[in-house]
């Protein structure tokens, strides 16, 4: 029953994600400029040392459209990637409050030359800018206080997830003396 519900939900999320990604794209004509030339060229995510406790991800591989975009290849996915961004997720929580608070995850490039120094220019420099999504939404007023109040929730977990990380501090402590 678990793997039905997984097989349910694991091509919803990474077609979620490729809506997420390429809003974020689109926002940025530069970044659908660097991704045109590539148009049919395959893209994966590889998720390294993922926790064994979680549901595994799905396959996260990607085909560039000619505007630029990106195409879900689907649970079975399509060629081989030209180009594979291997990302470690041991700290899943961690890496999803780095990237809420606009930092880039560490990742190797393997793959196409050229298409590994366009996706890497992309890492680096594209950010989701939230706060004028949340003000197309809500209004200038609302969407500030909305944006302060989460960003500074975001700052509060990443500090907390950075202190469990490396085991500093009186959680730290704790935490090893649990876990010898």
């Amino acid at each position: 029953m678990l793997h039905d519900l997984q097989a349910l939900v694991a091509p919803a999320l990474a077609e979620r994600l490729t809506l997420v990604i390429n809003h974020v794209l689109a926002a940025e004509p530069v970044a659908t400029e660097r991704l045109r030339p590539h148009a049919g060229r395959e893209l994966a995510l590889q998720i390294e040392r993922w926790p064994s406790l979680l549901p595994p991800p799905p396959r996260l591989a990607w085909r560039v459209t000619p505007a630029g975009m990106l195409e879900w290849s689907g649970i079975d996915g399509g060629a081989a990637p030209d180009l594979a961004v291997h990302l470690d997720a041991a700290n899943p929580a961690l890496l999803v409050a780095r990237a809420i608070g606009g930092e880039p995850p560490a990742v190797q490039i393997d793959g196409d030359a050229q298409l590994a120094a366009d996706v890497g220019w992309l890492i680096q420099n594209l950010r989701w800018d939230v706060a004028a999504d949340l003000e197309r939404l809500f209004g200038p007023g609302v969407a500030q206080t909305v944006h302060r109040i989460g960003s500074a929730l975001a700052a509060a977990l990443r500090s907390a997830l950075n202190l469990a990380s490396k085991g500093t501090g009186a959680f730290g402590e704790r935490l090893r003396a649990r876990n010898p």
